[in-house]
């Protein structure tokens, strides 16, 4: 009996001494798993850059018996810019968020007319080929919010969201010599435009094949000779360069130059798109932003308003201007 205890008493001893080594093997296991994993967190996150500014801005004018005339006025406008970039080994991808509307209600006019309205988002991924070169492909969506309107005239819509919308897939190269410039070359470019409302692509708005039709008396009724498309196709050549640097301690300058020639018609006519973003941190939380953009496309009829063809439709040089001053958040 007495030996029968004693080998219960031993095979107990050994087993304990056994669990205690599994369980130290077990805990220095997971230990160095977890330091893997924090390694790797702490790599990935060494090769994110992520960064930008979101404003929301105001401005109120109130005039009473002013006696140089003018209208009381308040506008509301709000802007988010946001860049996330990732860079490792040959490895870059560039990925940008622009959102911007605003606003306006002037004098005795109790609607509010809107005065910005903006999505677009890009992507850029590249492979590096030399010191500076990168293999690159790009794709850039852009579209609006909320109908916009040839003011005062709120009646009758000339645009909406997804009419237009715009599409770009692009193949090239891009040259980085450094974090604050990238010019990206590409001579295959599809360029798509969406117009997704009937009324607009019937008249053929933003160059989509309008709808043409004659009345025929003797059917009394309307017959269609060219069906309206809601989508448009380009083939050509793109550029892109942009460009973000510190000015001074608190100021800080981007620019964005687009350019596009298509190669199935009229390639000399040059679609220009430049936009610029400077904003002034006044402190942590106040700060003023200055925002444009010129645009040009031969396939966009705009009212003129100036020069010998006032009051015609056609193509022009478009131009909007953003400042506005109030609280911001810049990382």
């Amino acid at each position: 009996m007495k030996n029968f205890i004693l080998s219960i008493a031993l095979f107990t001893t050994t087993l304990n001494g056994f669990a205690q080594d599994v369980t130290k093997d077990d805990a220095a296991k997971l230990q160095a798993e977890a330091d893997k994993l924090k390694a790797l967190e702490l790599d990935s996150a060494k090769s994110w850059k992520i960064g930008g500014v979101i404003s929301l801005n105001g401005q109120q004018v109130s005039l009473t018996n002013w006696a140089a005339g003018g209208n009381s006025s308040i506008s509301v406008a709000g802007l988010v810019n946001i860049f996330a970039k990732y860079k490792k080994g040959k490895a870059s991808w560039d990925n940008n968020l622009e959102l911007g509307y605003g606003v306006v209600r002037q004098g005795d006019n109790s609607k509010w007319w809107k005065n910005d309205d903006k999505i677009q988002i890009t992507s850029k991924y590249g492979h590096q080929a030399s010191k500076n070169w990168y293999y690159a492909a790009l794709a850039d969506f852009r579209t609006q919010f909320t109908n916009g309107y040839n003011y005062p005239n709120d009646s009758v819509y000339i645009s909406r969201f997804m009419a237009p919308g715009y599409a770009l897939a692009s193949l090239g190269m891009d040259y980085k010599p450094n974090d604050k410039l990238s010019i990206f070359i590409s001579p295959l470019t599809g360029k798509f435009t969406f117009v997704n409302d009937k009324q607009l692509a019937q008249a053929g708005a933003f160059g989509v094949q309008k709808e043409i039709s004659y009345y025929d008396s003797t059917k009394n009724e309307f017959v269609v000779t060219q069906k309206y498309l809601t989508h448009r196709e380009e083939f050509g050549a793109y550029l892109k360069m942009q460009y973000q640097t510190k000015v001074m301690e608190n100021i800080t300058f981007q620019t964005v130059l687009e350019l596009f020639t298509n190669y199935l018609k009229n390639p000399q006519n040059v679609d220009v798109n430049w936009t610029t973003l400077t904003t002034f941190k006044v402190n942590k939380l106040v700060s003023a932003t200055l925002a444009t953009q010129l645009i040009y496309d031969d396939d966009i009829k705009v009212l003129r308003n100036a020069g010998d063809q006032k009051g015609t439709f056609g193509p022009d040089v478009q131009f909007k201007q953003v400042l506005g001053i109030g609280l911001s958040y810049k990382f």
